[in-house]
């Protein structure tokens, strides 16, 4: 992928599929570190599911035999000389705490650094795609922190759809604004 919000648009898409309530973006920017973890408390995944979402041969799609999110991901972060990890629970293992950690990092001064890249865009597409899913962002800099918590607007906004078209441009222009301000 070209842009790194697309991997997080893809990851945060399998969040959801696995049945999240939950899926938290976060990013820190950190002395030349990037890292990204997406956290969800989805159904979660067992150990030999782990294991195999690195390898592009394997998928849990039926419409296609490879699944290439996971893999260009962690492509990605071994060109920057970073690194992937995953962890899991499954449901069936712990009722309460379960869902899947995905940690990337990346080394932003090496050439072979994939942009970040419309971030904003790929947390307005999920909102949008699962307006009944809730979505905690968050992109910390030295400069400063971005965030949005769907479940403080949902909160404020009681009955209103959060994929409403005025809910959705105020969203677009509350992360631009935080955006400016770094």
């Amino acid at each position: 992928m070209k842009e790194l919000s697309l991997n997080i648009l893809d990851v945060a898409e399998n969040s959801v599929k696995a049945g999240a309530t939950l899926t938290q973006i976060l990013l820190t920017e950190r002395d030349g570190v990037l890292t990204l973890e997406i956290v969800d408390d989805g159904c979660g995944m067992d150990e030999d599911v782990v294991r195999s979402v690195t390898d592009p041969f394997y998928t849990t799609r039926t419409t296609r035999k490879v699944g290439m999110g996971i893999p260009l991901l962690k492509l990605a972060c071994e060109q920057t000389e970073g690194e992937l990890t995953i962890s899991s629970v499954t449901q069936e293992a712990d009722p309460v705490e379960h869902g899947t950690h995905v940690t990337a990092t990346f080394n932003m001064d090496h050439i072979d650094f994939t942009p970040l890249g419309d971030v904003s865009a790929s947390v307005l597409t999920l909102i949008q795609g699962h307006p009944d899913t809730d979505f905690l962002f968050r992109h910390e800099k030295d400069g400063g922190v971005v965030k949005l918590d769907t479940r403080e607007l949902r909160e404020v906004l009681e009955d209103v759809p959060l994929n409403s078209y005025d809910v959705m441009e105020w969203i677009g222009g509350y992360l631009r604004e935080q955006y400016e301000e770094l």
